[in-house]
């Protein structure tokens, strides 16, 4: 019953898609631009092929190639180039399309490490719009570039960048971070633990930039001096999240945190999984495990404040960190708490003038709701996580995420 439930509402989520799946933005990056779409429309082709998600995948891949030559130029992982080009090489890489990625895509690097090197202040290597997101795009090209002039130019710009944070890192007792500013109205700044903007990101991609030997010298040391910052902010007595949003430069912290991707323990820990493959290291991986069996008994909707569907913070975002996991090593809770998330997810489509009966949260004092086709928080994401609940062997999508 509930596959036939997310067989409807794929359905559903396609033809809104097909029909209205324009966003009312300009922008062309992975999270919240247009590309993002054409993820959608190929993966969907690949579950049921059929000619039109194949060809409008192919005409937002040629209108964005096309913007880009017309002079585009907002350079970000979430919704600028970075996280086009990423989607491009992906979708390369996995056989969707056939193109030359190399001749497509290189003529970017320069201007991408431009923007990268600009500055070192004010949350500079913000995943989603700073120099973590290009160094991602930067290191998927140096794993799938066929040319060892272009390789060894993605090796010194990487290993730059690590660099860059080495030399920019907050160093004390407990390991390193990276200072952020948490709340740029009142100038409050700290550390940021996140995984959409924070310490998570920048150990999730340490971690895959030291699978490589070339990297690893490095990068590991950062990773485990980051590792052990972290660590040091984990409670030990815990009734929500063990990890709190943030902790400012006065030692003080958010009291809990959401159940969500972008904030909290769910993107601690699938950093911190990552890290534990490429370390080999036991305490991090069972940390991993710890954070993810607590997370998934959290069900209370006011207290995890879950209450759009999308994948930065909603029901099937959540759905698919646990489906992910379950995937990874097989803990039947992990199992249960995305058959819950996804139970739930597919009641609160209730919105009549939204998006296949979807809205995304806006917040405020008076949570308001818009409508929302993006894959960060609209209903391109929502389709790809039910895509992969029922084609498990396709998830390559969530590494846009920092997933998978």
């Amino acid at each position: 019953m509930r596959e036939q439930k997310l067989k409807d509402k794929l359905e559903e989520i396609n033809k809104e898609l097909i029909a209205n799946g324009e966003l009312d933005t300009t922008d062309v990056g992975v999270l919240s631009g247009s590309s993002g779409l054409a993820l959608y429309h190929f993966y969907y082709n690949a579950y049921n092929p059929n000619e039109i998600s194949e060809d409008v995948g192919s005409e937002i891949i040629a209108s964005i190639v096309g913007s880009i030559n017309e002079g585009y130029n907002f350079h970000t992982f979430c919704g600028g180039i970075a996280g086009a080009a990423w989607t491009i090489e992906l979708l390369n890489e996995l056989e969707f399309i056939e193109v030359d990625t190399d001749g497509l895509l290189g003529v970017l690097d320069d201007y991408l490490n431009h923007v990268a090197n600009l500055n070192d202040k004010d949350n500079f290597y913000d995943f989603l719009h700073g120099l973590i997101g290009i160094g991602y795009y930067f290191l998927k090209r140096y794993e799938n570039t066929t040319s060892e002039e272009l390789k060894a130019k993605y090796e010194k710009m990487l290993l730059e960048m690590i660099a860059k944070l080495d030399n920019t890192a907050q160093k004390g007792e407990y390991g390193i971070y990276w200072e952020s500013i948490l709340i740029r109205e009142e100038g409050l700044k700290g550390c940021n633990l996140s995984l959409s903007h924070g310490l998570s990101s920048i150990i999730n991609f340490l971690a895959r930039l030291s699978k490589h030997t070339v990297f690893s010298k490095q990068a590991l040391p950062l990773l485990e001096q980051s590792i052990h910052h972290l660590m040091s902010r984990k409670r030990e007595q815990v009734t929500t999240s063990y990890f709190p949003d943030w902790i400012t430069n006065n030692n003080e912290e958010t009291e809990s945190s959401r159940l969500a991707w972008c904030y909290g323990d769910l993107g601690v820990a699938v950093s911190l999984w990552q890290a534990a493959k490429v370390m080999q290291n036991e305490d991090v991986k069972q940390t991993s495990i710890q954070l993810l069996e607590h997370a998934a008994t959290r069900r209370d909707i006011e207290e995890t404040r879950i209450v759009d569907g999308g994948l930065c913070h909603g029901a099937f975002g959540v759905m698919h960190i646990f489906d992910f996991m379950y995937k990874e090593i097989g803990t039947p809770i992990f199992k249960e708490a995305a058959d819950y998330w996804i139970d739930y997810g597919l009641t609160i489509d209730h919105h009549k003038d939204g998006s296949a009966g979807y809205k995304k949260w806006r917040g405020g004092d008076t949570p308001t709701y818009e409508k929302e086709n993006s894959l960060l928080e609209g209903i391109a994401g929502i389709g790809l996580a039910i895509l992969s609940y029922l084609n498990p062997e396709k998830t390559d999508w969530n590494q846009c995420l920092m997933i998978g």
